[in-house]
């Protein structure tokens, strides 16, 4: 085969394959979905179809987002840290904030694996969240077509929160009663998936669902086949899923269950306190809480069922066997803001439904999550959730399935990745080159690396992984972490994630200079990918939220 030279958009491309011989790539996010939700990860929800996907492909253990959504999806598209991209906090940054939280720079500092991948001859879509804030556009940064929605979250059921781009596209149509945002974007990501079938060329899908983060929305006949497993409460689900970690072999080393976790301080609450033995609840509230998890359950399997509809049209097409499928979640599971959840927006109100009112539960007129209880459950066995840099704030379940080009079919990866890699991984597969310069301006270098050398069974190279969202930081390299949580008096926790990967036994007093040396390594981090030590503007973003909360406990 002759090696040919693209020159396009400023890039240049050594092309080894026609576009016939390159792989299509689908990347797929899940939102707030929690280490062990998945049944391969040893939860109770029924995931059939990513169950599988892990049977013919491969499970990473150690796979970190960043903790949040905003800053993660920053991460994955473009190979950057979150702050070098301005999201270093969330897409309500404002300009007159520091460069690494002043909001996603949509024309500076930055390229996407949609731009590098379209330059390449790919054809490239997007189904699903965006959120990177008002100022970005999926079509301006390189998708050729996409559906979905720009914001956070919404309805799953109102069909006007999303958004058909470009605009002279014509949007399909849903009846009264039919639309639900899962379905829908699974939908759009059929047709883009044919389109590129039809165009001969291969396919970049980033299909990024919302689901399951609040609202908290399904339909009632699949809530109700959840109901009865989680009455039986968040203690009991949460031994389950250890024994079944324990079983799948999904640690290394001879880590213990982390204890029963506890409701943190934040921009409501002005302390930390213990979670409550769920038989502690009372049944009316028992039960409310119950319904509040067989919703989320039956929106992750709803997901499920939706990547098969994926599956099957990549099988239809006789491609599946050469697209690299990747999974993943934007952070750990959602705690906020107390073990009841809340209801109406986010924030301290919560109802306990009874009655009728829980047949409601889930449907169109409801708003609400499930709670820290919960999501101590979701992120088992580890410690804390999203927003933090302890296990259960960054580590996603990863799959990947790439046909007969995964080495261990079947197996489970314990090597240390980052989002920041996926970039990388892309431009590998794609034979395309992350470039110095795009259009004009410079990129700054990614951080990532591509994570096929653990497709192929082979060892990834040590190097640091860090993490910072607000306060939450972390350094992490070969075995060991450092880590603090909201950087209350400079107390870091020292780990060996290889042999207690829950955080459990803290080294720092034992290992001093191991602890230096990560911090030191952090700090030089932090310096050159503009983060702060503690952002001071942080009480300024959430005056109005503590002010709300002063009230709340005055009533």
């Amino acid at each position: 085969m002759k090696r040919n030279l693209l020159i396009a958009g400023g890039l240049s491309f050594a092309c080894m394959l026609t576009a016939e011989e390159k792989p299509n790539i689908i990347i797929i996010l899940a939102d707030d979905l929690g280490f062990s939700d998945l049944g391969c990860y040893g939860g109770e929800i029924n995931t059939p179809i990513l169950d599988k996907m892990a049977q013919e492909g491969l499970r990473m253990t150690q796979m970190y987002n960043c903790a949040r959504s905003c800053p993660s999806r920053a991460c994955l598209l473009t190979g950057l840290y979150p702050h070098q991209t301005g999201l270093g906090h969330m897409d309500v940054c404002k300009p007159a904030w520091p460069k690494g939280y002043a909001g996603f720079r949509s024309n500076s500092d930055n390229v996407t694996i949609a731009e590098v991948l379209k330059d390449a001859g790919y054809f490239t879509a997007m189904a699903g969240k965006f959120h990177l804030g008002r100022q970005a556009n999926p079509i301006a940064r390189g998708f050729q077509e996409y559906y979905g929605l720009l914001g956070g979250f919404t309805s799953m059921w109102n069909s006007k929160a999303y958004t058909r781009l470009p605009k002279d596209r014509t949007p399909r149509q849903y009846a009264d009663g039919e639309f639900y945002a899962t379905n829908a974007i699974t939908d759009y990501a059929i047709d883009f998936i044919n389109q590129a079938h039809e165009e001969k060329k291969p396919l970049f899908l980033y299909l990024a669902y919302n689901a399951p983060h609040f609202p908290l929305h399904a339909p009632k006949e699949m809530i109700d086949k959840y109901v009865d497993t989680y009455m039986q409460g968040w203690d009991k689900i949460r031994d389950q899923r250890w024994k079944r970690i324990v079983d799948l072999k999904l640690l290394q080393g001879n880590p213990k269950l982390s204890p029963r976790g506890v409701v943190p301080e934040s921009m409501f609450m002005d302390h930390t306190y213990e979670l409550p033995a769920w038989d502690s609840l009372d049944k009316e509230l028992q039960v409310d809480l119950a319904h509040r998890m067989a919703i989320f359950a039956a929106m992750v399997e709803i997901m499920d069922q939706n990547i098969g509809r994926v599956i099957d049209t990549l099988k239809k097409n006789n491609e599946l066997e050469q697209t690299f499928i990747l999974f993943m979640s934007d952070n750990g599971a959602c705690a906020e803001w107390t073990e009841f959840g809340f209801d109406r927006k986010s924030g301290l109100e919560h109802i306990t439904h009874t009655g009728r009112d829980l047949d409601k539960m889930g449907g169109p007129e409801s708003y609400l999550h499930y709670g820290t209880g919960w999501a101590n459950a979701c992120c088992t066995p580890f410690t804390l959730y999203k927003h933090y840099s302890h296990e259960g704030g960054i580590s996603t379940p990863c799959i990947i399935r790439w046909g007969d080009h995964v080495k261990n079919k079947g197996g489970i990866d314990h090597q240390p990745a980052h989002l920041s890699d996926i970039m990388s991984t892309c431009c590998k597969l794609a034979e395309a080159t992350y470039p110095q310069e795009y259009q004009g301006r410079k990129v700054a270098p990614t951080p990532g690396m591509s994570i096929l050398p653990i497709v192929e069974g082979r060892k990834m190279p040590e190097r640091y992984i860090y993490n910072e969202h607000e306060g939450n930081r972390m350094v992490r390299k070969g075995d060991w972490k450092l880590v603090s949580a909201n950087c209350r008096e400079d107390e870091w926790e020292l780990y060996n994630i290889k042999e207690d990967r829950t955080e459990q036994n803290n080294l720092i007093k034992q290992y001093p200079e191991k602890a230096a040396e990560l911090e030191k390594a952090y700090f030089e981090w932090a310096d050159r990918s503009d983060v702060l030590y503690f952002p001071k503007f942080w009480n300024t973003y959430n005056k109005d939220r503590v002010k709300d909360f002063k009230e709340y406990k005055e009533r």
